[in-house]
């Protein structure tokens, strides 16, 4: 049984929205972050320069995906990643960037000349 094109593409639609949602580089940097080991907003915002509401808003973004969560400890919550595989997934692009060169960060519609 052939598989239509509109049943292709709504199968496609999870990992698009996955990759829309590490489309964000402030995003990517608290992966890269909490892959080194849990963290509190406040550590985010100290280590990586960037306001509370914007490293709140990013988190929450992230918690909404399920690529992280956090544990309550008294007042404080610190912040994990739910799934190592994704350190994996961020390797391989990083991998692929290595070997495009800047051909992705010069693409037209994607890279750095469309922001």
């Amino acid at each position: 049984m052939a598989i239509t094109q509109d049943a292709a593409r709504e199968a496609l639609t999870p990992a698009a929205a996955l990759f829309r949602g590490l489309a964000d580089p402030t995003r990517l940097a608290i992966l890269r972050r909490l892959a080194v080991g849990e963290a509190r907003v406040v550590d985010l915002v100290k280590e990586l320069g960037w306001a509370q509401s914007t490293v709140s808003a990013h988190l929450s973004c992230l918690r909404e995906c399920g690529l992280v969560d956090f544990r309550a400890v008294g007042r404080q919550s610190f912040y994990f990643l739910t799934r190592m595989e994704l350190m994996d997934l961020l390797a391989a692009a990083e991998n692929l960037l290595e070997v495009t060169g800047e051909r992705v960060a010069l693409c037209p519609s994607y890279g750095e000349a469309d922001q």
